[in-house]
């Protein structure tokens, strides 16, 4: 499989194939999840391969390499299948003193679902 030379994050496509660590084809980029004004990469959210019609988010640590036709997942393709799906977005938010934010995950997986619903 020639994916084509590497490139950064900001030259990504829609639409670029997404190949787990073991070569299997596992899905196609929705959109990339950046903080461009930062410099900052995210992940990507990728429409599943195989009919599922699911989108699963792969956090920037769950990518070995991005290629010009492709990206390389740094996990096999039964990992792949587990990635998370972004999650919904709650209507309201509230100050919890006790609460400490969610994690990183969590704001990236917010960030993917206000892209796909729209929201952002």
């Amino acid at each position: 499989m020639d994916l084509g030379n590497p490139v950064s994050y900001k030259a990504l496509a829609a639409g670029s194939k997404v190949y787990s660590s073991d070569d299997v084809e596992v899905g196609t980029v929705i959109h990339v999840l950046a903080a461009e004004d930062q410099d900052i990469f995210d992940g990507i959210v990728i429409h599943a391969a195989g009919g599922h019609g699911s989108h699963r988010f792969a956090d920037a640590e769950q990518i070995q390499a991005i290629h010009e036709h492709g990206v390389v997942l740094n996990i096999d393709h039964a990992a792949a299948a587990q990635l998370h799906e972004p999650s919904e977005n709650p209507a309201v938010l509230r100050d919890d003193p006790a609460d400490t934010g969610g994690g990183a995950l969590a704001a990236k997986l917010r960030r993917a679902w206000d892209y796909i619903s729209g929201n952002y």
